[in-house]
């Protein structure tokens, strides 16, 4: 940890050992003492309520891609292989919990937050989870993002420093030679139901 950084976490610390004197380092979670931890972008809150509005009302779909997220580590690819806990995790219960997960899953794959591939054991069997910032970047530029929640996305981003949305410009269009996972809309097979 940097030298700044080490001086700003040993002032909050002080504060918060003033504010809670009765509360031990072992009641509080700490990253750094415990394993069962994800990296995800300080912005995640509003990114996922920015998804949830281009998802349309009546079909939110933060909670099943924070699922998603939270069973990866830096190679932002995963196994789909516990339909039913993932279904349950991301709050869908009852005979059409996997049914409707896949349907989320379908809704996220074709808003660009994630591609999905098929496999021979399963309906869908992988998952790739694309820059959240890119994707409602490219969302902004095409008119399918409110200009207040874009405004919040750019000063949080600028708050905690996430040059993330500069790797798009105003068109869309990524830059410095990122290449582009071509966008297609994906229809809900037969078997996927």
């Amino acid at each position: 940890m940097a030298p700044k950084a080490n001086a700003i976490l040993r002032r909050q610390l002080e504060v918060r050992r003033k504010l809670w004197p009765e509360v031990s380092e072992e009641m509080t979670w700490n990253r750094l003492a415990r394993d069962g931890f994800v990296t995800m972008p300080r912005a995640m809150p509003l990114i996922m309520r920015i998804m949830d509005y281009m998802a349309g009302k009546g079909s939110p779909v933060s909670l099943v891609y924070l699922d998603l997220w939270c069973r990866t580590f830096d190679e932002a690819f995963l196994q789909l292989t516990k339909t039913e806990e993932m279904a349950t995790y991301a709050g869908f219960s009852g005979q059409r919990a996997v049914r409707t997960w896949r349907e989320r899953l379908t809704k996220l794959q074709n808003l660009g937050f994630i591609d999905i591939k098929h496999g021979l054991t399963e309906h869908v069997q992988f998952a790739l989870l694309l820059n959240p910032y890119h994707v409602i970047a490219k969302a902004y530029a095409a008119g399918d993002v409110p200009v207040e929640m874009w405004n919040a996305l750019v000063v949080r981003a600028a708050e905690i420093r996430a040059d993330d949305l500069e790797d798009v410009d105003e068109a869309g269009e990524y830059v410095d030679g990122i290449r582009p996972v071509p966008k297609k809309k994906v229809k809900l097979s037969r078997k996927d139901k």
